[in-house]
């Protein structure tokens, strides 16, 4: 271009005053130097995505902001996200391209060797037909161009053609819907004014996951194909009165296949599109109001882009602290990896066998804070003792006066077995089966608590050896191996304590003194029964029952916490012989998995700590 152009460009284009300038171009060399880092892998940036259906006119957008002439053509043109980082510099005659894609890095040296240059990069990454999310980013720094960055992304293709693939309509939009559901991307969606706006494919997808607009701004292209007559609907729709969105509508021409046949330059295009809108009755309102022509858009662009990175930063400086910090955690819970001397590697063995124990030792003293359900392992536990406690009391409570004399076959089973007792006597058959009917139904709730104990107890333990041998898969088969084995042998033997318990139980048996004070406590009940035996043996039996309970309640739940402490002290010493048994290098030869996402969470934490230092920077250079 010549410098005529170039500064005539330079003048539309961003119609800003000296101390605007001054803030925008550090916030968005600062969300650039964000992007460079690669901080999308972890944080969502503020950006703006350009999205259209194919043949829209996007191609022609970009190029009359970026001052360069980027790939166009029949098909989909643009096959991998493009990060478009337009510079504005002060001098006139600088002209500055910079391509870059994986590591690798090109300068350009002049607007006419861009093309090409995304051709070849595109084609690298997606092949000759494909799609890639890889991104590939053109820097251009030149007195020509605002200071904004843009992102472009393939156009929307219906059908496949050539060797496309057939899902080629899908993968195009789970790209573009990649980037546009983010809340800090503004859409900015090109649509060609001659066509229905509701009909196409870029404003549905835009309005669907922005239903209420406050994320879309609108572009308009190719005026010049407008039918005679439907000028005052394209007006309607720049006006924001057909699909509104809160950021509205621009309206641009750009050059034509015809224009680029003529040569006709960029810089000429801006000086036609201006021409074309002041010459159009119908458009010229819209210039007039700055929502007509390229500069003028350039100027909307910037405004909104610094606008959302502005309302964007204290969040996003919060995020990246919780980020970091949850990097720091998953890192130190992964550690460092194992040592390669052998003398180092035995000692790391003993080490991790040590700490494993240890957290097998806090299960075993109440001490842990391995969690089940939300809750520490042993607060599950109690809370089964008094559940198990309760169920008990309950159970006592149905042999009262009331509930007895209401048991139809407890009044005839007394007077069936009655001899020469007197009335009020107790019947020590009826007695003995009331007693015996009160245990049996018990037993089955003492093996479920069992049950239930052991399923929280095992669910601890294999967390446990998950969070301590998980990087290393030898090592962690072989804590695995005892863990359900040593658990059942001993529940087992829990379960036969259990079962042998409530068989003695059936042996009608208490020490006199505390039978006699317990009758003492049931008999200052009221007389409630009608029937003087019902209320004697109810009392009688209340005063046993109770007895039995309160042993229960507490027999129980020892002879499950005795074999708790059981097996994990069994678990702890067959690590220590699992350590005598194999060699340090077998069981310690780490998970490959382990080791991509130990050196992944390193270079996110590195990536987070260098991106917190630009945010901070720049935080206290605002203030």
């Amino acid at each position: 271009m010549s410098s005529q152009h170039s500064s005539k460009h330079g003048n539309m284009c961003c119609g800003l005053d000296q101390h605007y300038e001054d803030k925008v171009r550090p916030r968005i060399d600062l969300v650039d130097s964000l992007r460079a880092l690669g901080i999308e892998k972890d944080l969502n940036l503020p950006a703006i995505a350009v999205i259209g259906d194919q043949s829209s006119g996007k191609s022609s957008v970009l190029e009359a902001l970026s001052g360069v002439a980027l790939p166009r053509g029949t098909g989909i043109v643009t096959r991998c996200p493009l990060v478009l980082k337009l510079k504005k510099v002060r001098d006139e005659d600088t002209w500055l391209g910079l391509l870059s894609f994986n590591d690798q890095h090109m300068e350009l040296e002049s607007p006419a060797e861009v093309e090409n240059a995304v051709l070849d990069a595109q084609m690298k990454l997606a092949g000759q037909e494909g799609i890639s999310h890889e991104m590939i980013t053109l820097e251009i720094q030149s007195n020509d161009v605002p200071d904004l960055t843009l992102i472009d992304l393939p156009g929307i293709a219906r059908v496949a053609t050539g060797n496309q693939p057939k899902d080629i309509e899908k993968q195009i939009k789970d790209l573009i819907e990649k980037f546009i559901q983010k809340q800090e991307t503004i859409s900015l969606v090109v649509v060609p004014a001659n066509i229905d706006i509701a009909t196409t494919d870029a404003i549905q997808m835009a309005t669907n996951v922005d239903p209420d607009g406050f994320r879309t701004l609108g572009v308009l292209t190719k005026p010049d194909l407008v039918d005679k007559g439907m000028e005052e609907t394209v007006v309607k729709t720049v006006n924001n009165l057909v699909i509104p969105l809160k950021k509205g509508y621009m309206i641009v021409k750009c050059r034509g296949q015809q224009d680029i046949n003529d040569k006709l330059s960029l810089a000429e295009a801006l000086d036609k599109e201006r021409m074309f809108f002041n010459a159009s009755a119908h458009f010229r309102p819209l210039l007039e109001d700055g929502k007509a022509t390229i500069p003028h858009l350039a100027e909307k662009l910037t405004n909104e882009l610094v606008l959302n990175i502005t309302n964007s930063l204290p969040q996003l400086q919060e995020e990246l602290k919780m980020k970091l910090a949850k990097t720091t955690q998953d890192l130190k819970q992964l550690g460092d990896g194992v040592p390669l001397d052998k003398h180092e590697k035995n000692n790391f063995l003993i080490m991790k066998i040590h700490q494993y124990n240890d957290a097998l030792e806090k299960v075993k003293r109440a001490e842990d804070d391995q969690k089940v359900s939300g809750k520490k392992v042993y607060t599950k536990i109690k809370k089964e003792c008094d559940t198990w406690k309760m169920l008990l009391d309950k159970k006592t409570a149905k042999t009262s006066p009331v509930r007895l004399q209401q048991m139809t076959e407890v009044v005839d089973n007394m007077r069936a077995h009655r001899g020469k007792e007197l009335p009020g006597v107790v019947d020590k058959t009826t007695f003995e089966s009331l007693v015996w009917e009160h245990i049996d139904e018990l037993e089955e709730p003492a093996l479920k608590f069992l049950k239930d104990v052991r399923d929280i107890v095992l669910s601890s333990v294999n967390t446990i050896v998950d969070q301590h041998f998980e990087r290393f898969p030898r090592l962690l088969r072989e804590a695995e191996y005892p863990t359900e084995d040593f658990l059942e042998e001993e529940f087992q033997k829990a379960e036969e304590k259990v079962q042998s318990q409530f068989r003695m139980e059936k042996i009608i048996y208490c020490q006199d003194s505390l039978y006699i004070r317990q009758q003492g406590v049931v008999q200052q009940q009221p007389i409630v029964a009608q029937i003087s035996d019902v209320q004697n043996i109810a009392w009688n039996l209340n005063a046993y029952l109770t007895i039995t309970s309160d042993r229960l309640a507490n027999q129980v739940p020892l002879i499950v916490l005795y074999h708790v402490d059981q097996y994990i002290s069994r678990l702890q010493n067959e690590m220590y012989a699992i350590n005598r048994r194999f060699d340090a290098d077998d069981l310690l030869k780490e998970d490959a998995k382990v080791a991509r996402k130990r050196k992944e969470l390193k270079e996110r934490s590195e990536r987070l700590k260098n991106a917190g230092k630009l945010l901070s920077k720049f935080m206290r250079s605002e203030v």
